[in-house]
């Protein structure tokens, strides 16, 4: 093999791994943007638990209150 087709060869490996991280840098784009995606929504469902934790304990709060009430009144 002479040294230019050796020059040749090398470019070409090159080249195909050039193309095979570009290829990766999406693949790995497009993860990071699904994990993106999938943390937010986790955020806004522990929001909305987080939310809907505080109401029950607001309404426990009331019906016992209102329990003690009926309590108290017999």
């Amino acid at each position: 093999m002479t040294a230019e087709q050796d020059t040749a060869l090398i470019a070409g490996q090159l080249a195909d791994l050039t193309r095979k991280v570009d290829e990766m840098a999406e693949q790995l784009k497009g993860i990071r943007e699904g994990a993106d995606d999938a943390l937010h929504r986790a955020d806004t469902q522990q929001e909305r638990i987080d939310l809907a934790a505080r109401e029950l304990a607001q309404v426990s709060e009331r019906l016992q209150a209102a329990a003690n009430a009926l309590r108290e009144s017999i």
